[in-house]
């Protein structure tokens, strides 16, 4: 794998498996189960847990509450997922930091103390400016930073998470030194450059989609191998003369050890929930990728990322 690839291909779409009463036998879930979306509402991670939460609650008998934790870079909210009672009532949207954050000494916790149940959804980061910034392109933009070196900001999703690590990236291939900001999420990055507080953040696409499509913020290119459906007149970042890709991954995840009925029922859940038109529709309004890929494929994703990781943290002088 390219040292400096690090987007994160799907599985094919499997055909929806419906919930079967074995599983459900056991009584589980019987009170309400908590989802933990380690980033702020209105972000990326955030959108994809409620529009997962609102078609897996029409199957579940009871219903799953999404709760925002913040704080770390995501290191608050993905630590509450890992040392939560392993019982089938807390569980989470966890994000491509949990491959991250501990290799920079962030969290207590490992890749390895995650139980993959299905990933929804991978996004390319992006840089976006204001629609009146004076960068019409990324080689303007670069142009720019390196002749003004560490006073251009880019907001991120707080130290250590991926788009803070795309921005690094950026920098580093591109030749360039970024003051990077950190946030709690992508949606208050979003709110700073609006008001003019910061020149660019690394986000999503989708984070950006609302106010790029009312001509308030501008994309200048996005770090994925082909241009993004929403967006085709945005070049990627290769077709601007800048080898890099980035980007991002959203699934459910549970701490270790939860009975074997709660997993089955989890996975058949995410299977059906996961796999829907509905689902695929409101991640699709959202300017959202739908990224299905069940437990097993997920579980070994997590393992080869965290290795891949690992490496980078290093390479970029990031690892403690």
């Amino acid at each position: 794998m390219d040292r400096r690839s690090f987007t994160f291909s799907a599985l094919g779409a499997m055909a929806a498996i419906p919930l079967g009463g074995r599983a459900m036998a056991a009584g589980y879930p019987s009170r309400t189960i908590e989802m933990i979306v380690p980033y702020s509402a209105g972000g990326g991670t955030d959108l994809v847990a409620r529009a997962f939460a609102d078609i897996a609650n029409e199957t579940l008998p009871k219903a799953i509450g999404v709760v925002n934790r913040t704080g770390g870079g995501g290191a608050v909210g993905l630590t509450g997922i890992a040392r939560a009672r392993p019982n089938g009532y807390t569980i989470g949207l966890g994000t491509a930091e949990i491959t991250m954050l501990p290799h920079m000494g962030m969290a207590s916790f490992k890749a390895t103390d995650f139980t993959a149940i299905a990933q929804l959804n991978a996004d390319p980061s992006a840089i976006t400016v204001k629609a009146d910034a004076p960068w019409q392109t990324l080689e303007e933009f670069v142009a720019h930073a390196k002749e003004n070196p560490g006073t251009v900001r880019i907001g991120n999703s707080g130290t250590g998470a991926i788009w803070h690590l795309a921005a690094e990236a950026f920098g580093k291939d591109a030749g360039a030194t970024f003051n990077h900001i950190p946030f709690e999420g992508a949606a208050p990055a979003v709110t700073s450059l609006l008001g003019g507080h910061i020149e660019a953040v690394s986000v999503s696409p989708a984070e950006v989609s609302n106010f790029v499509a009312a001509g308030e913020l501008r994309m200048l290119g996005v770090m994925a191998d082909e241009r993004v459906g929403a967006f085709p007149e945005v070049p990627t970042f290769r077709e601007q003369g800048i080898d890099l890709t980035v980007g991002t991954w959203r699934g459910v995840l549970v701490p270790n050890g939860l009975p074997d009925d709660a997993l089955a029922v989890l996975r058949e859940v995410a299977a059906t929930a996961g796999q829907s038109e509905a689902f695929k529709a409101q991640l699709a309004k959202m300017n959202l990728n739908h990224a299905y890929m069940d437990a097993d494929a997920f579980q070994a994703k997590i393992a080869a990322q965290d290795e891949f990781f690992g490496e980078l943290m290093g390479e970029l002088g990031m690892a403690r």
